[in-house]
């Protein structure tokens, strides 16, 4: 296993608040125990290839600028099997044990499809070995069905038949490879399952075609033991003006309507929640209540632009809400938290990757024991129940069962009278959430 990538960067420490080393955890202490278990169980960090190892860094108004010595920059097989190395290089000295990828992420595009199918077998055959070899585990993996040519009018949701035909082998292909690598689940994200415009779109039509090929994949998933989940990655826009996928909600209706709903679970990504004008906390919330969240992508957006920029998450704020909703469905099974995130343009070195993700373990972190402090006190969980406690009466529970009809309704409302409304104290709860924010 190749060890000379980052030669001059040592296994990151560490080495508490305290500590002004650059290259060190001040927060992040993987075998600290918070609610019985430990920060590494937790939060089950993720490293995501495609960013890591596959981003250059270009934006729309110049070339990419990041530095990756390693990398020859060709399409080569070689070129790809050294990058594993590199990866996993740094996996180890990051202390990352889990990793995602796209299938076009970690193996090259052949001639064809059999070329392209023995490319990424043998790029499997090698991320095998330095899993086996390194210790580290695959989260999930999915297929990039949005970057090639063929797959401009969508994949599954395409006007043509033989791109749809393309898109179900690469799932095949990925869910195999995926399978091969012992991972706890497969992600759909559907990056042009969309339109840009209704005036050639039959969007009925490919609705359904969209679920056709998530109805092969679950058929093919069965017949070939892979016993992991089936996640969905809601976004709202970009590349499309709209997605099929465009929020949990969206997501969750489109499962029960095509009979999917138990087949799958969502993958929340913190950016694509602020694209669909949501916090990533009610996006958590709409999933969990359905007990649909699967896994999140651990990102977060600038609230200047309108793009997903896919940055670092360092919203302590943000995290301690993140790390709550988690702590509250009792913890990831399948699922972990994917830094789906990129250095900026101008954070160029090798070492930014590892400034990069330092940042944001970090953030989990205290976010993390910031929330296990909130449910330690006790004032947010008994100020909520509180808040619904009339629903626990015998008239709410009568009313809970289903059984009451409006009628009934009304003769209660008319012999009660007008009810009695208590303030619902935002503004101390904010107070009080802030009070665990270090």
């Amino acid at each position: 296993m190749s060890q000379d990538a980052f030669p001059d960067i040592p296994v990151i420490p560490f080495e508490g608040p305290g500590s002004r080393n650059a290259l060190a955890f001040k927060h992040y202490d993987a075998t600290e125990i918070v609610e019985g278990r430990s920060m590494a169980e937790h939060l089950r960090f993720a490293c995501a290839y495609w960013h890591t190892m596959r981003n250059p860094l270009s934006d729309p108004f110049g070339a990419g600028t990041a530095r990756m010595p390693w990398d020859d920059g060709s399409d080569s097989i070689d070129n790809a099997l050294r990058r594993v190395e590199v990866f996993f290089e740094f996996l180890r000295k990051i202390g990352i044990e889990w990793y995602c990828f796209h299938d076009r992420d970690v193996a090259p595009e052949g001639a064809d499809v059999e070329e392209t199918n023995r490319n990424l077998e043998r790029v499997v055959e090698s991320l095998s070995q330095h899993q086996r070899d390194g210790g580290r585990r695959l989260l999930w993996g999915t297929a990039c069905l949005f970057s090639h040519p063929r797959y401009v009018h969508g994949a599954a949701t395409s006007c043509e038949v033989g791109v749809f035909a393309h898109a179900a082998s690469q799932v095949r292909r990925a869910l195999d490879a995926t399978n091969t690598l012992g991972g706890l689940g497969y992600v759909f994200w559907g990056g042009r399952e969309g339109y840009s415009t209704l005036l050639n779109t039959d969007m009925h039509r490919e609705r359904e075609q969209l679920a056709i090929l998530l109805h092969m994949a679950v058929d093919y998933k069965n017949r070939i033991g892979f016993q992991g989940d089936l996640f969905i990655e809601p976004k709202p826009m970009e590349p499309t003006s709209h997605q099929y996928d465009a929020d949990a909600a969206a997501c969750l209706n489109f499962l029960r309507e095509f009979d999917l709903f138990d087949e799958f679970k969502l993958n929340i990504e913190t950016n694509h929640a602020t694209l669909a004008g949501h916090t990533m906390e009610h996006e958590l919330s709409v999933a969990a209540a359905a007990g649909r969240l699967g896994s999140i992508d651990a990102n977060m957006g600038n609230p200047v632009l309108g793009w997903d920029t896919d940055q670092f998450p360092i919203d302590l704020a943000l995290t301690t809400r993140i790390m709550l909703q988690v702590l509250e469905m009792g913890g990831f099974t399948s699922g972990g938290l994917n830094f789906d995130a990129k250095r900026r343009r101008e954070s160029f070195e090798p070492v930014d990757l590892f400034h990069a993700h330092i940042s944001g373990m970090d953030a989990f972190a205290r976010g993390l024991k910031s929330a296990a402090a909130i449910r330690e006190d006790g004032r947010l969980g008994h100020f909520l129940h509180a808040r619904y406690a009339s629903w626990e009466t015998e008239l709410g529970s009568r009313v809970r069962s289903g059984r009451m009809t409006l009628e009934e309704m009304e003769m209660i409302a008319c012999q009660s009278g007008e009810p009695e409304l208590a303030s619902g104290r935002q503004e101390m709860l904010e107070a009080l959430f802030n009070e665990f924010l270090s």
